[in-house]
């Protein structure tokens, strides 16, 4: 019986980085492997390029047993366990984009050996790991369940919340046999208080999914609702926190400027496609997702009315944006709202800028890229400020004390006192005042 303490990680950033430190703290051996060569040498120069793991940590894991290689340098042979940790993006016709996945079943594949287990992690659609995933693997002439053991584990991490990697954060997982599952889970035991096993791997990815469609759903939801408070001159965000004061049957949600992140905006489309392959049109889950989709072009909407009420046009005002990371207080900024915003604003005429103190440089939906700049000149030199993203980094009471004009779409000013007419605010209107952008 195989002891499994040597693993391979590949693909080392949100869900693959934290992994690996906490085998090696589990006193592990571990390879940790990226096909991008500058990912590898950043990590190997000690330097984390994810929030939730500093360089004292990663400096800490790279003395006590782990090794950042290259994808076509890594001996994953030597490894008991290989674990892909890669990201599941959707094409832009919003199908599944498998390649990253299948591309690290055949970097597997070409050393893949008997005895071994391989462990998905990837978030993806039910069928993938018995599917595609399998099949690039068995091309080695092995066979899944027989010659190697083969699972699904999905990843909960919370990018940001260094406590989603932690051990109490409980663990799923299926494997292709019950012999399979049992020794997935005994390895994910070292590392996690509680795994819940389940029938297949199958079952574990709908799982996953169901997590992250659940919140996209709920999203949608609230950004529906804000945008009927806007006509009915209502506050969303007084509505949501009364309707929170009831102790069982509600979770709230809070509206915002749309999605981001790896899972959130990709997630509903994975489910949509695969319930197609099985003559099933999930409109519920495909029109949530295409609500939130819908929210940036809202905020260039709000961005609009706040100058018409100053008298100015869109087209040609100077527009500083707060905040491109998806969600507050990361460096994250991948699918994040931003990038159609800011598109959506310059393609209105609008000469637009941003700070973020996480985020250096960005590009938008429409591949410029910009770099940000320093927060008092971004005061000074734009006619409207729009919040997307409320970093705690950020010096807020400058920015209210010194911007004339600020469009909130995430609530930041909700526990303010901005000037009368000062912040229009998505869901709720001008502060100050009983009339929304929508209704006035």
């Amino acid at each position: 019986m195989s002891t499994d303490q040597r693993v391979a990680v590949i693909g080392l950033g949100y869900v693959g980085l934290p992994l690996a430190i906490s085998f090696v703290d589990a006193g592990c051996t571990v390879v940790g492997v990226d096909a991008n060569l500058g990912r590898v040498q950043e990590l190997q120069s000690g330097h984390s390029p994810i929030d939730d793991i500093d360089d004292a940590m990663l400096a800490s894991a790279l003395g006590r047993g782990l090794t950042i290689q290259a994808s076509d340098e890594a001996d994953l042979a030597a490894s008991e366990v290989i674990f892909v940790c890669v990201p599941t993006p959707i094409t832009k016709a919003k199908d599944p984009d498998l390649n990253p996945v299948l591309v690290a079943a055949q970097r597997v594949c070409r050393q893949l050996r008997a005895g071994q287990l391989v462990i998905l992690q990837s978030t993806t659609y039910p069928g993938t790991t018995t599917g595609p995933f399998q099949s690039e693997l068995e091309r080695s002439g092995l066979v899944a369940g027989r010659d190697f053991d083969l699972a699904y584990a999905p990843e909960r991490v919370n990018p940001g919340d260094p406590a989603s990697t932690g051990r109490a954060i409980p663990r799923l997982v299926g494997g292709l046999t019950p012999a399979g599952t049992a020794r997935a889970a005994s390895l994910l035991r070292r590392i996690n208080t509680t795994v819940h096993e389940l029938s297949s791997p199958d079952a574990a990815e709908l799982a996953k999914l169901l997590e992250n469609v659940f919140r996209n759903v709920n999203i949608a939801l609230v950004n529906q609702l804000a945008l009927l408070c806007e006509r009915m001159n209502l506050d969303v965000w007084e509505v949501i926190d009364a309707a929170a004061t009831k102790p069982f049957g509600f979770m709230p949600f809070r509206p915002g400027p749309g999605v981001g992140g790896h899972c959130i905006p990709v997630d509903p489309y994975y489910l949509a496609w695969r319930a197609r392959e099985f003559d099933f049109v999930d409109r519920f889950v495909e029109l949530a997702g295409d609500i939130n989709l819908a929210m940036p072009r809202h905020v260039v909407d709000l961005v609009g009315s706040a100058l018409n009420d100053r008298g100015r046009a869109l087209n040609g005002a100077r527009v500083g944006i707060l905040g491109v990371a998806f969600k507050p207080d990361v460096r994250d900024a991948r699918n994040s709202p931003a990038a159609d915003v800011l598109a959506g604003l310059a393609a209105r005429g609008a000469n637009v800028s941003y700070h973020d103190p996480h985020v250096p440089t960005f590009r938008d939906a429409e591949g410029v890229q910009r770099t940000s700049v320093e927060l008092p000149r971004l005061l000074a030199e734009s006619d409207a400020i729009v919040v997307l993203a409320s970093h705690r980094a950020i010096d807020w009471e400058l920015v209210y004390g010194q911007a004339g004009l600020i469009i909130d779409t995430v609530g930041n000013s909700n526990n303010r006192t901005p000037r009368e007419h000062q912040v229009l605010r998505l869901g709720a209107g001008w502060s100050g005042s009983s009339a929304v952008a929508g209704g006035r």
